[in-house]
Formats: C-alpha cells, sequence, structure tokens
C-alpha cells in the first residue's frame, strides 16, 4: 500500500489552513500509524471530527491511497474478461516501463479502434483525453465519415485539447469535422445555457444524438485521475464526491452504480449527454492504470459501453470481477 501526501494548503502567520490541517492528519494517520484518539488529543478535536477530516482529505486528494496485485498480466484472457465485465469485446494494450511508454501503446490501439469505428458515412463522436489526443496521429487512413466532437475544449499544459484533435482527424479526405466551439467547463449554468444556444454549438450537441460510434475516455473523480478535476473549486469536488461520484466520462460523473450523479458540475459542462452515449450502438471506453478500477466498473454499471480498451494493469485489477481468478477467490 503506498499513500501519497499532497500539501495544498498555506500555512500563515494566524496558523494553519484547513487543506494543510487535512494534509497533517492524514499524515500522522496514514504515514505515522497514530490512532484516531491520540490526533484528537494532540489537535484538541473529537476523534470522530478526526474520522470526518481524513474522509474529506480522501474526497479532495490531499491523501491518495494505491493498491497494486502481484497477478501476472500474461494470465489474462480478454474474452473471460468481457464476459465477466459484461461487454462485448475487452482490448488489452500493454503497460509500459513508464507511463509515456503505456499511454503510446493505447494511443496505437485506440486509433485502430477509430478506425475501424468509422465507416462511410458514419457519424463517429471522439471525446478527449490525453491518450486519445495522441491517438489522432496514429490514425492513418478514415473513409468520408462525419467526426464529431463530444466534449468542448480542456487544455492541458503539455497536451493539446479537444478541438486541435478534431482538426487533426478532419485532414483525411473527405472528412467533415463538427466541433464543439465551447470549453468543456464553463463557470456557472446561465453560461452554459447561452453557450447552448449558439447554432454552432447547438448543431454539434444535437449531431452527437444520432451516432454511430464513440471513443470517449474513462477518468477516476480523483486528482490526477481526471483532467475536470482540476477545473473546479473544492466545494464541488466535495459535493460531487458526498453524491456518490467515483467516475467522470466526458464531464459527466457517475456513482458506483453507473447512475449519474446530480452536481452543479452538470449544468457547467458542455459536452455529450449520458443519454446520447446510451442511444449510440457501439461505445468505446478507453482507459489507464489501475486506480481507475473503479470508475471504469462505474461506467460499465451505466449499460452503454460495448468495447473496453485498457492497459495490463488496469485489466489485472479488473480481472478481481473474474469468477475464478486468483483475485476473484481472496
Amino acid at each position: 500500500m503506498l499513500i501519497r501526501e499532497q500539501g495544498g494548503g498555506i500555512i500563515t502567520g494566524t496558523g494553519t489552513s484547513h487543506e494543510e490541517l487535512l494534509a497533517r492528519i492524514g499524515r500522522d494517520y496514514y504515514l505515522n500509524n497514530r490512532s484516531k484518539v491520540d490526533i484528537a488529543r494532540d489537535y484538541g478535536i473529537s476523534r470522530f471530527q478526526v474520522a470526518r477530516y481524513l474522509d474529506e482529505a480522501r474526497a479532495l486528494g490531499i491523501v491518495r491511497i494505491d493498491v497494486r496485485f502481484p497477478e501476472a498480466a500474461a494470465e489474462l484472457a480478454p474474452d473471460r474478461l468481457a464476459a465477466a465485465l459484461g461487454v462485448q469485446r475487452v482490448r488489452i494494450s500493454p503497460t509500459g516501463a513508464d507511463e509515456r511508454t503505456t499511454r503510446e501503446a493505447m494511443a496505437a490501439a485506440a486509433a485502430a479502434e477509430i478506425m475501424d469505428a468509422a465507416a462511410p458515412g458514419a457519424n463517429i463522436g471522439v471525446s478527449w483525453s490525453r491518450t486519445l489526443d495522441l491517438a489522432a496521429g496514429h490514425v492513418t487512413h478514415l473513409p468520408p465519415c462525419n467526426i464529431i466532437q463530444l466534449a468542448g475544449a480542456l487544455p492541458v499544459p503539455g497536451s493539446g485539447n479537444s478541438l486541435e484533435l478534431i482538426q487533426n482527424l478532419g485532414r483525411h479526405d473527405g472528412v467533415a469535422t463538427w466541433p464543439l466551439w465551447a470549453p468543456l467547463v464553463v463557470e456557472n449554468a446561465q453560461t452554459a445555457q447561452s453557450l447552448r444556444r449558439q447554432p454552432e454549438i447547438s448543431e454539434t450537441l444535437a449531431k452527437a444524438g444520432s451516432l454511430d460510434a464513440a471513443v470517449v475516455a474513462v477518468g477516476a473523480w480523483m486528482p490526477g485521475l481526471s483532467t475536470v478535476w482540476n477545473r473546479v473549486d473544492n466545494h464541488l469536488k466535495l459535493e460531487a464526491a458526498k453524491a456518490g461520484a467515483v467516475a467522470e466520462c466526458s464531464g459527466r460523473l457517475l456513482d458506483a452504480a453507473g447512475r449519474p450523479v446530480n452536481s452543479e458540475l452538470d449544468e457547467r459542462v458542455l459536452a455529450v449527454s449520458l443519454a446520447q452515449l446510451e442511444n449510440t450502438p457501439n461505445v468505446v471506453a478507453v482507459a489507464q492504470g489501475a486506480a481507475r478500477a473503479d470508475a471504469v466498473r462505474a461506467v460499465l454499471a451505466a449499460g452503454f459501453v460495448t468495447t473496453l480498451l485498457i492497459d495490463e494493469d488496469l485489466a489485472v485489477a479488473l480481472s478481481g470481477d473474474e469468477p475464478g481468478t486468483a483475485a476473484g477467490n481472496r
């Protein structure tokens, strides 16, 4: 078990910020193995407050817990895993020596999925993630078809954005693109409503209702595992976490049972809706890393994914759902 400590607070002349307090309590409990009673005494609070602060520290990502299982990826059977997870197909990409190597392999596999899905005249929706951004460069050919941007722009340092991704796919002869000329997350619901009324945006969002196939990324609702996480404030992060959010897909949040999570974020996002994805006959979900296992389970529970593209580490974590595996028998 690996515990990561993240000090997001600021120590001022008048005392310690709330975030710093959460980090210190998390450090004392998880790293120094101190009891809640001892911590409560040191900080002058109750042990019930300690428990609440520990929950809050994990919800905000100040404390993160990673668990890795030692099962050999070579023993994974994609067809059997697909049956256990309830999807038509699972495609497993090799996990490399580092995140960049793994992402490149995932990108090549995602590009193959895009090319396979793109029949002449088809409407193909593509969301954005760092992996899908790289995938566009691996796409070598596309028939004349429509490529629809499923999520507004969300620039990430060192990466491109969804607009650039769509433009890259649109370089192929005969391909028409439907860009979404808006950010993924805007300041408030009123701004989002105003943007949805713009003809260019409303037409693209409407086009997402008649997709033949879609390729989307799956994020976990915690820092470092969702590109949306850093675009919202702590209040919204906690609100969504308390409502049960564990997964994020194109800015839409889901709980562990695959149900939509109602929060302020849903009104501020400009992206394909979960209902539109449910009406899409072929949906490829792309996810990387064992830490996203619970998020993938949630998205699969929603019932719209037909193909799951994952790396070996994530496949091992998900193999615990498969009857008869070592992880499943623990």
